[in-house]
């Protein structure tokens, strides 16, 4: 929906959002070829990169549960954490990944 209908339906009803991408990943059993090798492996957010049909199947199971919204895949996907794997220059190609992802599963 757009914003002024999000924000109409927001003051009229609790809306429902997704979360725990996290622990939603690690139920998963990957390995570290999942997320791009052994150096990127736990690097969640890199997985829209290396495993979007990954990320896409979460967003489904999530509205498949009845949420309302999903939110993208980039809790920790910003220079300063993205650096401990060596990935701070792809801050924006790993967001944009990300909102393609949520923006697909959404439509």
């Amino acid at each position: 929906p757009s914003v002024p209908d999000f924000l109409k339906e927001l003051s009229e009803r609790v809306l429902v959002f997704d979360g725990a991408f996290g622990t939603w990943v690690q139920d998963r059993d990957l390995s570290a070829e999942d997320f791009g090798g052994p150096d990127l492996e736990g690097c969640n957010e890199y997985l829209v990169i290396t495993r979007p049909d990954l990320v896409a199947e979460m967003h489904a199971e999530y509205f498949d549960a009845g949420v309302d919204a999903v939110e993208t895949a980039t809790f920790g996907a910003f220079s300063f954490v993205l650096a401990e794997y060596g990935l701070e220059a792809e801050v924006d190609a790993i967001n944009e990944a990300a909102a393609r992802i949520a923006r697909e599963v959404a439509d």
